[in-house]
């Protein structure tokens, strides 16, 4: 071997051997280690259980030093930012019921992407500091015991795209700072005690994903919602009002649950000839009537449709048997009245051609009568979901299973609320 071939092959050793180096013995910042302290110091030590994560983390070792001490990663991740250091990049809390406050933390982690505590039985409020968390890609608090409002610095994680407060104790109102959350893509505040009117989110232009169900909001469903929404649900609430005729800027929603409210007025039209719209749910408020879409849902996408539980009137809507691919579908707990379109009935009887049939076709507690149309008759129990059960309906036996589960209403009750019916 050649003097000029031995120096290079020294020279590469030595670069081997100095990457090798500082990837072994690469020391965790010290401004990571307090914090990662701070943490475990700030938890009730009767929920720290034997062999979870936070058991292992003693600090009599380098906690980013992977040689020496692999077991004690646990629960976080490290990454070697800069030459001969690591950092804190991932935090995630394996959901044992660990309890305490993260209060106590002052969070100064600036290159975590990932913060995940959820899970747990942590308490009391959310730290402004967790806004030091500037490269946050991922936070997730939810099915905790936080309380408090939640905080406005929030919105100062540029990068943050994914939110989860879920399953807490937040008051107050959402953060007006929410609205700088440009690269925010899901956003899950269901199940806690949010007040107040929802408010103008139309600036996230990457929000696909809002889940506000189980909270106290109040006022009207705003008519400004993000154009990228795919899934909305405020269900269960106190919104009030109207439904928003420009619903139909939402051209990628394929899911709107705004059941459980007290929303008024007509069922707008362009729910039922809406681009992508695949299931909807409007049960449980005191809407009064539909409005019948211009092509009769010839070119709907609905798949689920649930209006039960409202006070709509007048004749069932046949043209709802004309979408093409509706094949669940509850009107129960109305006020329809009139005979049982035959459309329906073949939707459910006679499936084929190029639509789908109804596999659910719920009906009860309205004031439909006459007979049972023929070709639901022999229908057999586990070929579909039907139920005729509380109307005003000509001899409808337990003998046929759409009719088991409740008797039809007394002559009595018919002829009070619809004089025609005979």
């Amino acid at each position: 071997m050649s003097k000029h071939s031995a120096t290079v092959h020294f020279f590469l050793l030595m670069i081997t051997f100095s990457e090798l180096f500082y990837t072994v013995c690469s020391r965790t910042h010290p401004g990571d280690i307090k914090v990662l302290k701070d943490l475990k110091k700030g938890l009730d030590p009767s929920s720290i259980a034997p062999g979870s994560c936070l058991s292992s983390w003693n600090f009599s070792l380098d906690p980013c030093d992977y040689l020496f001490s692999e077991h004690f990663t646990c629960g976080f991740r490290c990454d070697r930012i800069v030459s001969g250091a690591s950092r804190v990049t991932e935090i995630t809390l394996d959901p044992v019921g660990y309890a305490g406050s993260l209060a106590s933390t002052n969070w100064d982690l600036p290159y975590v992407q990932t913060f995940d505590i959820s899970d747990n039985s942590f308490s009391g409020s959310v730290p402004h500091s967790l806004s030091r968390l500037t490269r946050l890609h991922r936070l997730s608090l939810f099915r905790n015991s936080l309380s408090g409002e939640i905080p406005d610095s929030l919105g100062s994680l540029s990068h943050l795209e994914e939110l989860y407060l879920d399953n807490n104790h937040f008051q107050g109102l959402i953060p007006s700072s929410f609205n700088n959350l440009k690269s925010l893509k899901r956003l899950e505040i269901q199940q806690n005690n949010i007040s107040g009117e929802f408010p103008f989110l139309s600036s996230l232009k990457n929000l696909y994903f809002l889940d506000a169900s189980d909270n106290n909001f109040t006022g009207n469903i705003p008519s400004a919602l993000p154009s990228s929404l795919v899934e909305f649900s405020i269900r269960n609430n106190n919104l009030e009002g109207n439904l928003p005729e420009n619903v139909r800027d939402l051209e990628y929603l394929q899911v709107l649950d705004l059941s459980h409210n007290k929303l008024s007025g007509p069922i707008v039209s362009v729910l039922f000839d809406h681009p992508s719209l695949q299931q909807l749910t409007l049960s449980h408020n005191n809407f009064t009537f539909l409005q019948v879409p211009s092509n009769m849902g010839l070119t709907s996408k609905l798949i689920a449709l649930d209006l039960s539980f409202n006070e709509l009137q007048g004749f069932l809507p046949a043209f709802m048997a004309s979408m093409p691919k509706l094949s669940a579908l509850s009107l129960e707990h109305n006020k329809f009245t009139g005979m049982i379109p035959s459309q329906y009935a073949l939707k459910v009887a006679v499936p084929g051609g190029n639509t789908s049939s109804f596999e659910r076709l719920l009906l009860g507690g309205n004031y439909l009568f006459g007979p049972i149309p023929g070709v639901l008759m022999g229908m057999k129990p586990g070929y579909a979901n039907v139920s005729l059960v509380d109307n005003c309906l000509y001899r409808c036996p337990e003998t046929f299973f759409f009719c088991q589960g409740g008797n039809q209403k007394s002559l009595v009750d018919c002829k009070s609320f619809a004089p025609m019916i005979p």
